[in-house]
């Protein structure tokens, strides 16, 4: 056998190899592809003759399913895809009929995995105005976005009026709620897009709700309570924008009128969490400067530039004033935006005042003076209500923090949530780099074996010398020594860690920024830092039981000067040669492997650890 047979024999072979496949994977599964579209059409045509009443007329299309033919037996055995034991699509499989030039035509459609009928099986595409997905606040008008346009691959444009919209929204309630467009093309196929609509609590249609036909809130509101990055906020009102303010409930902290846009920054930078941030935006607050006989103004002349962080103005708080009451005045003195003019005095208000500046709303202070701060803040209108009914008890909510499951780790919690443990309640301040959370008592220290105050936690007499008064827990002529080993009497301090605590000391007054020098001793407990986020005041209302408390901030001079906070969240600095006896608020490192139990982390739910 020469060489040019043998290669003929090899083509041979080759062609007949390549022939099986293609009848193989092409042309046999054609094959039975096509005979069942014929048993298909078959089935139909049986169908309709029994069902003649069912034929259509004009130019009208009927259509019989795969899967009805099945269920009325006109087809004996499934139809298989070829080579497997996988069935033909029974709901995409149909054979529609219609009547031309005065007979009846069927075309037919067959799904079988990745073989498919040649006709027009598909419906119009369907686009709408607007996004499928959409939200409108409760109260507010739903206004049908309508179809775009209406195209089919075979007819083209089709008349968007021919669109049926089917469904409704109830913005009366919360819910999701479908709107669908149905369309067909000449040859009866069918699509369908679905709208949903979720009807939300929106921010600012709930405060638009409300406050009426008024931008502010006015008296003693009991529905304009926010939580917000765990802390307490009052609404305010309502901007130009429809955006909305609000209020810190209470003082955070104790600072001197100069130095406020330092500290606020420190404010919004460590302590709001990340996703609180995202709902806050930049705004102007008004900052003008007043005198005695201007106090009563409702009309702002000067503001900032815009900012993310600032404090209420003697304007808002004008505003908010009734016979009745004005929730925009705490019951601490708490600092205004507004300077007093021509001098370095600041004014401060407070919901009374006594002796010679009773029935007044402002007084003026040094503005080196340390009084309270609450931080003001613009929020998004646009922002979802996800809980919450604006009560102080259920304030509304965003889904800016999660609370804890049980078994998760106290230092995963976030700044301003509540814990307890064995009858203290504590507030974290923040999250250290060791992993310990740093945290301050809700109130001053009590014993809670005998039920009374931890109070007069005092300096020794005769006075102390050479400068035992400043805050030190290693010198016995000092508060802090107090502190660090009789406080802890009155606290369990098994999950507490001995800790180093940073010491501020200035030179001639405290104000914040203006440190001398900065010490570091450990201990297991420390007084707060004046200028700490939850310095200012504890939420105790017990007259029972002291509120006042001693601060470590303190200044070397010869007129020893110290620091404390009053029963009504007042800080003073004053010589320890004429202050009073004051009670014990604590800070405290709590281990890195402390465990949630339970709890929802508020003031009213505190966590549960161990």
């Amino acid at each position: 056998m020469n060489a040019q047979m043998v290669k003929k024999i090899k083509l041979g072979i080759t062609i007949a190899i390549i022939f099986c496949f293609v009848w193989f994977l092409i042309i046999s599964p054609m094959n039975t592809f096509h005979e069942n579209e014929k048993k298909l059409e078959k089935a139909a045509r049986r169908y309709f003759e029994l069902n003649h009443t069912q034929l259509p007329t004009g130019e009208r299309i009927q259509t019989v399913s795969l899967q009805t033919l099945y269920h009325k037996s006109f087809i004996e055995g499934d139809l298989f895809i070829p080579y497997t034991t996988k069935t033909c699509s029974v709901s995409d499989s149909w054979v529609k009929v219609r009547k031309e030039n005065g007979e009846y035509k069927y075309y037919v459609y067959l799904q079988c995995g990745i073989l498919s009928s040649h006709i027009d099986h598909k419906g119009p595409e369907i686009h709408l105005n607007g996004d499928e997905e959409m939200t409108v606040g409760v109260g507010e008008k739903y206004k049908e976005p309508g179809v775009r346009s209406v195209v089919d691959d075979n007819d083209g444009k089709i008349k968007i009026e021919d669109v049926t919209i089917k469904g409704s929204v109830d913005t009366s309630k919360t819910g999701s709620y479908e709107i669908t467009y149905t369309a067909f093309d000449s040859f009866n196929n069918k699509s369908t897009v679905t709208r949903t609509v979720t009807v939300v609590q929106k921010f600012r249609s709930t405060v638009k709700k409300l406050l009426k036909d008024t931008t502010n809130f006015t008296g003693l509101p009991t529905n304009n309570y926010v939580m917000i990055s765990n802390m307490l906020f009052r609404i305010y009102g309502l901007d130009s924008n429809n955006n909305v303010i609000i209020v810190a409930d209470e003082d955070v902290a104790n600072v001197n009128h100069t130095k406020l846009d330092k500290w606020l920054d420190y404010y919004y930078n460590d302590c709001i969490n990340d996703k609180a941030k995202k709902m806050i935006i930049k705004a102007k607050y008004c900052n003008m400067e007043l005198t005695d006989t201007s106090l009563d103004t409702t009309q702002c002349s000067s503001y900032t530039n815009e900012r993310y962080v600032y404090i209420p103005s003697a304007i808002e708080v004008n505003k908010a004033n009734t016979g009745e009451g004005n929730f925009m005045k705490p019951n601490t003195m708490s600092w205004v935006a507004n300077k007093k003019s021509g001098g370095t005095l600041a004014y401060l208000t407070r919901s009374f005042f006594f002796d010679e500046a009773a029935g007044q709303s402002y007084m003026s202070f040094d503005e080196k003076d340390n009084y309270g701060v609450r931080p003001m803040m613009t929020l998004k209108g646009g922002l979802l209500i996800t809980g919450g009914n604006g009560s102080f008890e259920k304030p509304f909510v965003f889904g800016d923090t999660k609370k804890a499951r049980s078994g998760s780790m106290l230092n995963e919690r976030y700044t301003g949530e509540y814990f307890k443990d064995s009858g203290t309640i504590w507030r974290i301040i923040k999250k250290e780099e060791d992993g310990t959370i740093k945290a301050i008592s809700n109130n001053s220290l009590r014993n809670y074996t005998k039920e009374q105050a931890l109070i007069r936690m005092l300096q020794t007499t005769p006075y102390p010398t050479d400068k035992g008064y400043l805050y030190n827990p290693k010198n016995k002529n000092s508060v802090a020594y107090y502190i660090n080993n009789t406080a802890v009497g009155y606290v369990d301090t098994s999950k507490i860690v001995n800790h180093d605590f940073s010491v501020p000391i200035y030179k001639k007054r405290v104000v914040y920024g203006d440190e001398k020098e900065t010490k570091t001793y450990k201990a297991i407990l420390s007084a707060p830092d004046m200028y700490e986020i939850f310095s200012a005041q504890p939420n105790d209302l017990d007259a029972e039981y002291t509120r006042s408390y001693w601060l470590k901030n303190s200044v070397d001079s010869d007129e020893w000067l110290v620091s404390y906070v009053t029963d009504i969240g007042v800080a003073y600095t004053e010589s320890l040669r004429t202050v009073g006896r004051y009670g014990v608020r604590v800070v405290a490192y709590f281990k890195a492997d402390t465990v949630v139990i339970n709890g929802s982390g508020t003031l009213l739910d505190p966590y549960v650890i161990k």
